[in-house]
């Protein structure tokens, strides 16, 4: 029993040895496994650079602008000031949306977004306002706020503004006259 467990480790151990010498030979060592490595016939350029990206980033890119909005021994919020005044807006938005006064309370939230948009083209450092590029924020921010903002001018009931050609689209979708 002994031999045949011997040479099931030999086979392991040569199945693994040649699994390596395999490996190897696309890195460039040159040797190739048995006896013709020397002849030329199992030489292979060495491996320039993969242009794969790797599996694990070791770093990110801080966002352009997103340093601190303070100096470094300020306290924490006062470092955050850009997003935090984003936050209470929005949070007062939906409070007041909660209190039923919908409109009023959308308008907040469009508000602190534009609000955001504008502090993120304007000042050189925001904090953690900045999560992507400073374009890609402002048409984000920018978009969702004016977005949000026109939903609410045109909320039913009663809207406060009025566009014509949106009047007719609903007409020929939904109403039945």
């Amino acid at each position: 029993m002994s031999a045949e467990a011997g040479g099931a480790v030999r086979e392991t151990a040569g199945e693994g040895s040649g699994g390596q010498a395999r490996r190897k030979a696309p890195e460039g060592t040159g040797a190739g496994a048995g006896s013709g490595a020397g002849s030329g016939q199992h030489k292979r350029r060495a491996r320039r650079g993969t242009r794969r990206f790797p599996l694990f980033t070791k770093d990110t890119a801080r966002p352009e602008g997103g340093g601190r909005a303070a100096p470094g021994d300020a306290p924490a919020p006062a470092r955050q000031w850009p997003l935090l005044t984003v936050l209470v807006v929005v949070g007062t938005g939906l409070l007041v949306t909660a209190l039923d006064a919908f409109r009023v309370g959308l308008l907040l939230i469009g508000a602190g977004l534009l609000g955001g948009a504008v502090m993120r083209w304007m000042l050189p450092r925001v904090g953690m306002l900045a999560v992507r590029s400073r374009f890609t924020d402002i048409v984000t921010y920018g978009i969702l706020g004016v977005v949000i903002v026109l939903l609410a001018l045109m909320a039913q009931p009663r809207p406060w503004l009025e566009i014509p050609f949106l009047d007719d689209v609903l007409h020929y979708t939904v109403r039945n006259r």
